[in-house]
């Protein structure tokens, strides 16, 4: 397998725009690797499938005054993948957790946002670690 092909991973979670920020991730990780080149699914030898099953947030850290009041947060992504070849075989499968931890700030979407995508990355390297390291 040196040619594999990304298409948009699937999203069970009720979090926007989550399944492209993952899949991006993941390509540009699979670039920086080195060790697949990334094609159109007609020109791949293999297909990288994946689905974003869960994402949790929790209270990490509470203010100290008011204990139900969160000053940090724990944002965590579970994606499943399935590498299979161009016949459908499977090669290859596993289960990924990103986990990321945020302060919480006046604009606290955009800390969530950030949080997510630092996840992203990180589930992003831990698949590309797997497959290209080998099955």
């Amino acid at each position: 397998v040196t040619k594999i092909a990304v298409p948009t991973f699937e999203n069970e979670t009720l979090e926007p725009r989550l399944a492209v920020l993952v899949t991006n991730a993941v390509i540009k990780q699979l670039q920086v690797d080195g060790t697949y080149q990334i094609v159109n699914r007609d020109q791949a030898d293999a297909v990288l499938e994946a689905k974003i099953s869960d994402v949790d947030k929790s209270q990490w850290r509470a203010v100290r005054s008011n204990t139900l009041r969160t000053s940090e947060l724990l944002v965590r992504l579970r994606t499943d993948y399935k590498l299979k070849d161009s016949a459908g075989t499977q090669i290859h499968q596993g289960r990924v957790l990103g986990e990321s931890y945020l302060v919480l700030d006046p604009n606290w979407q955009t800390s969530e946002r950030q949080a997510m995508e630092e996840a992203a990355q990180r589930i992003a390297a831990t698949i590309v670690s797997e497959i290209s390291d080998g099955w």
